[in-house]
C-alpha cells in the first residue's frame, strides 16, 4: 500500500512539473521578440519586469532605461509587451510624424472597467468614434468661448473669485490645492454643464477630491502597475484600487444627474453648453454608431470634466511651489507686471506679448512640473518601423513626456529650474518644439489653448495682487506623489497682500 501511495505522489509531481513547464513554453511562445525587435531588460515568465519598477518614480525609472538600451526599447509587465519611446526626438517621430499609424489606444483594463466595456468617451476611444467625438467637442467648445474674448472675461471672474477666496484668510496660512481644484474646474463646469459651483458647495468638494483620488490611484502601483498588468487576478481582490472604481461611479452619477436636468429644459435651438448640444445632436441624427448616445454623453463629458481639472489645478499647485522656492524669480515676474499692468487693471491675454519674463516662466513651470509624466498608450496600426526596430501590428507604444521635458539634447539645464530656457539674448520670449506638457499629433490636448489661457491668467492675476511664500520659509518640496498627474505633496502657504 506504502509503495502504491509513493507512485501516485510521484505521478502527481510528475504530472504538476509535467505542466508547469507546458506553461514556461506558453509563456515563451507568447513573449518571445520577433525579429529586430526593440531591445530591453530580461523579463520572468509570467510577471515579465514587474519587480524591477520603481513603484515611487516609475517616470523617471522608465526614462533611465533608456540610457542603457536606447530610446526605443522593450519592456513586459505582467501580460502586457510594451515598447517605450523616450527623448524628443523618437517621441515626436511616434505620435507626430507616424501620427496615423500610432493615433489608437490599445486595450486597457482599467478604462474597459471604468466604461463598462463601453467603446467611448474621448480618451480611450478609437477609429471613426474617437474621430467625430472629438471634432464634435472641439467645435462645441470653441462655439462656447474656447479661445474668445468671452472665454477670457469667463476665466478672470474665476480669478476674482479666488482672489476673495484668499483674503478671506487674512493672512494665514491655507493649502492652495482646494482652491485651485474649484477654479479650474468651474471653468470646464460652465462649458460643459453651463454653471459654476460656489467654493462652499459640499457636494462638489467631495467630487472634487473623489476626482483627484481616481487620477492618483489610476497611475499608482495599485492601478498601472498591478490592475493593468493582471487585471483577471486584481478584479477579484481587496485592496485600494477598488476604491477607483467606486469613485468613478460616483462621478458618473453626479454627470447623469445634469444630463437629465437638462433634458428638463432643454431649448433646442438655443443649446446653453456641451450637454445640450451634444443631446440636440442626438436628436438630430440618431448616430448611435459614432458615438451619439446617451451612455457616450456621459463619458465624454466625463472626460472633460477629468481633464479639464486635475492638469491645470495641480500646474497652479507647482507653479507656487517653483515662485516661492525661487523668491528673485517670483519678484523679478511681479516687477514685469507691475510696469505693464499695473496693481489695478485687470490682465488680459492682450497683456502676454509685453510679458516675456512671466511668459518664460509659466513655460518653464509646466516643462518642470511635468503634469502627465507617462503620457497615454498608443498602438500600432499596422506594421512599421520604429527607431530602425520592427514594430508589428498592435504593439503598444508608450511614448514618455518626462524623458522629452528632461531631454538632456533639448535643453541647457534640464534638471533645473530656468526660466532662460525660453528666452533669448536680448530677453524676448523664446518657443521651444521640445515642450510637450500636453502631448502632441492627433491626440494633443483638446483643451490645450484653454489650459494656456487659465494658466496665464490665473498666475498673473494672483502674482499681481499677492507674494507667496511657505510657513517658517521652507524650502517646498519639488519631488511629486506618483499617479497619471504628478501631484505635489501638500504643503500650506501664506499669501501677503501687495
Amino acid at each position: 500500500m506504502w509503495l502504491y501511495d509513493l507512485l501516485l505522489g510521484f505521478d502527481l509531481k510528475a504530472l504538476l512539473f509535467f505542466f508547469f513547464v507546458l506553461l514556461l513554453i506558453a509563456d515563451y511562445i507568447k513573449y518571445r521578440n520577433p525579429p529586430n525587435f526593440p531591445p530591453g531588460p530580461l523579463a520572468l515568465p509570467f510577471v515579465g519586469n514587474f519587480f524591477s519598477v520603481d513603484q515611487k518614480n516609475p517616470h523617471i525609472y522608465f526614462t533611465k532605461l533608456a540610457e542603457l538600451y536606447g530610446n526605443l526599447f522593450s519592456f513586459r509587465l505582467g501580460g502586457n509587451k510594451i515598447v517605450f519611446a523616450c527623448g524628443y526626438k523618437m517621441v515626436k517621430e511616434t505620435i507626430v510624424t507616424q501620427a496615423d499609424n500610432f493615433v489608437d489606444r490599445p486595450y486597457d483594463p482599467i478604462s474597459d472597467r471604468f466604461y463598462s466595456g463601453q467603446t467611448g468617451g474621448l480618451l480611450y476611444s478609437n477609429g471613426e468614434v474617437w474621430k467625430r467625438q472629438r471634432r464634435f467637442a472641439l467645435a462645441t467648445l470653441r462655439n462656447f468661448g474656447v479661445g474668445k474674448s468671452i472665454m477670457e472675461q469667463s476665466i478672470c471672474e474665476e480669478a476674482r473669485h479666488m482672489q476673495e477666496e484668499i483674503e478671506k484668510e487674512k493672512g494665514a496660512p491655507f493649502n492652495p490645492g482646494v482652491l485651485f481644484n474649484n477654479a479650474t474646474s468651474n471653468i470646464i463646469c460652465q462649458l460643459v454643464m453651463g454653471k459654476r459651483f460656489d467654493y462652499s458647495d459640499h457636494k462638489f468638494q467631495m467630487l472634487l477630491k473623489r476626482l483627484s483620488e481616481v487620477a492618483q490611484l489610476e497611475g499608482s502601483l495599485w492601478g498601472f502597475q498591478l490592475y493593468d498588468a493582471f487585471p483577471s487576478v486584481m478584479k477579484q481582490l481587496p485592496g485600494p484600487h477598488n476604491k477607483m472604481f467606486t469613485y468613478f461611479e460616483t462621478l458618473k452619477e453626479f454627470i447623469s444627474e445634469a444630463v437629465e436636468s437638462h433634458k428638463k429644459d432643454l431649448d433646442r435651438n438655443n443649446p446653453r453648453d456641451y450637454i445640450d448640444t451634444f443631446i440636440v445632436e442626438m436628436e438630430n441624427h440618431k448616430e448611435t454608431h459614432l458615438g451619439f448616445n446617451e451612455t457616450n454623453l456621459a463619458l465624454c463629458s466625463l472626460d472633460l470634466f477629468l481633464a479639464g481639472t486635475e492638469t491645470t489645478a495641480k500646474t497652479l499647485l507647482w507653479a507656487l511651489i517653483y515662485l516661492i522656492n525661487h523668491p528673485d524669480v517670483q519678484k523679478k515676474v511681479q516687477a514685469e507686471i507691475d510696469q505693464v499692468i499695473g496693481q489695478t487693471r485687470q490682465p488680459c491675454m492682450a497683456d502676454r506679448p509685453n510679458l516675456p519674463y512671466t511668459d518664460a516662466v509659466i513655460h518653464e513651470i509646466q516643462r518642470v512640473g511635468n503634469i502627465v509624466p507617462l503620457n497615454a498608450l498608443r498602438m500600432a496600426a499596422k506594421d512599421t518601423t520604429l527607431g530602425g526596430y520592427f514594430i508589428p501590428k498592435g504593439t503598444a507604444i508608450w511614448p514618455i513626456l518626462t524623458s522629452v521635458l528632461y531631454d538632456n539634447t533639448e535643453w541647457e539645464t534640464p534638471d533645473e529650474f530656468n526660466p532662460a530656457h525660453f528666452l533669448d539674448a536680448e530677453g524676448k520670449f523664446k518657443k521651444r518644439e521640445a515642450l510637450l506638457p500636453f502631448s502632441a499629433g492627433k491626440r494633443v490636448c483638446l483643451g490645450e489653448g484653454l489650459a494656456k489661457m487659465e494658466l496665464f491668467l490665473f498666475l498673473v492675476g494672483l502674482l499681481q495682487k499677492f507674494s507667496f511664500s511657505a510657513p517658517d520659509g521652507a524650502k517646498l518640496r519639488e519631488e511629486g506623489v506618483p499617479g497619471t498627474i504628478r501631484v505635489p505633496h501638500p504643503y500650506k502657504v501664506y499669501a501677503k497682500p501687495r
